[in-house]
């Protein structure tokens, strides 16, 4: 079966934040456009592709029963996640008792951080680091020590780990953020690499919250290598945390859930997220999960990979043909490009506010990268028809960056 990428869905009025929440949070989502200019949404991360079939299909039948009450998970939606996680990433020894649910991903992280770290404390992320990361380590009352990722001599994104090991040491740090792939670089960690970062946290003691939502939006030529899967130790000392609301474009439907092998680690965060007793499997959420994680729910998500890589390699050579100013290191997952655009801005004695105002006003809703720790870059999101993407461009040649 061949899934519809290229229609243009029109968003507007059905909830959307990309689009709905233009000009409304300063500082935060981009302006609206100037009149004449349709707005291309290329900055919130969710996409502009309808979800599998398989999803809309499994919540519309359990829609037709009319009762909605109290509810026990269904031991089809543990099965559904141990076999998505074993043909999908190969962990085969996932034990239904490991999974547990959370409202968000974040929620997760949040749970987690409870569970492991002492208001106040630090806590090591590599930068440029997801801006969700940022709030809800501000807002609980933890210090951010940041690990600064590199570019090494071909461009990719690699891990510092002399500098990783030196933050701990100084800050007594007990737990690390670890995103996988990485949010906003799209660097997907290779097995040698994860190996050295959790022999580093093993050295130290550190407890590791796992971030890998992105999981199965590697781009073609890449493979997601779970955290807890290098190694025993790193199986016990991780808290992994998952959601089909990126993969499947679902984030609207709140549901993501962790994995978690270590009893006493998982004994702590699951009495963590209790406690607000708002932490529950939603009815519809958990139907949207079976749905997805189904052989359409895999075949959709492989023609989406194909669709997310020709978008970027298409982006990517564009940049670099176009604006040899502009500097980027090609994602290997997500469909999110951070490009440095600190050449530019110096060259034509401009500030990236008023770049970022250039794009908007033509619809090319980018997003600042200055809350990705990144000051003179633009992240953009390349999940969209690729109709769209040749608009925004174009656009941007035009009236941008060549005018």
């Amino acid at each position: 079966m061949t899934y519809d990428f290229t229609s243009l869905i029109d968003r507007r009025g059905k909830d959307a934040l990309a689009l709905d929440g233009l000009g409304k949070n300063p500082g935060f989502a981009p302006d609206r456009p100037k009149e004449g200019f349709d707005p291309i949404p290329m900055w919130v991360a969710d996409m502009n592709f309808a979800t599998a079939p398989s999803v809309v299909q499994a919540m519309k039948d359990r829609l037709d029963h009319p009762l909605f009450g109290y509810f026990a998970p269904r031991e089809d939606y543990y099965r559904a996640i141990q076999t998505w996680q074993g043909k999908r990433h190969g962990v085969l020894d996932l034990d239904q008792g490991a999974i547990g649910f959370e409202n968000g991903v974040l929620g997760g992280v949040v749970s987690a951080l409870g569970a492991l770290a002492s208001r106040g404390e630090g806590v090591l992320v590599h930068s440029p680091t997801y801006i969700g990361f940022t709030k809800v380590l501000k807002t609980n009352g933890y210090r951010i020590i940041h690990s600064p990722l590199i570019r090494d001599g071909e461009g990719v994104w690699r891990m510092d780990y002399e500098d990783m090991e030196r933050q701990i040491k100084k800050y007594k740090i007990h737990v690390a953020i670890f995103c996988s792939p990485h949010n906003p670089t799209g660097r997907v960690w290779e097995e040698e690499e994860i190996k050295r970062a959790m022999d580093i946290y093993k050295r130290h003691q550190v407890f590791v919250i796992s971030d890998e939502i992105w999981a199965d939006l590697t781009l073609e030529g890449h493979r997601h290598i779970p955290t807890q899967s290098v190694s025993e130790d790193a199986k016990m000392r991780t808290v992994a945390l998952y959601s089909p609301s990126k993969t499947f474009n679902l984030a609207g439907i709140t549901g993501s859930y962790h994995l978690i092998y270590n009893p006493w680690l998982r004994d702590r965060v699951r009495r963590e997220a209790a406690l607000s007793h708002y932490n529950a499997l939603h009815l519809l959420s958990m139907h949207a999960l079976m749905g997805a994680y189904t052989q359409e729910g895999a075949q959709w998500l492989d023609q989406l990979r194909g669709v997310l890589t020709q978008n970027v390699q298409e982006a990517v050579a564009h940049i670099r043909t176009h604006w040899p100013q502009l500097d980027l290191a090609s994602p290997q997952g997500t469909y999110m490009l951070f490009v440095d655009c600190g050449q530019w801005l110096a060259h034509h004695q401009t500030s990236l506010e008023a770049l970022e105002k250039a794009a908007w006003e033509v619809g090319v809703m980018v997003q600042d990268g200055k809350m990705f720790q990144g000051p003179t870059h633009l992240r953009m999101n390349l999940a969209l028809p690729n109709s769209q993407l040749r608009e925004a461009l174009d656009r941007l040649d035009r009236y941008v960056f060549n005018k």
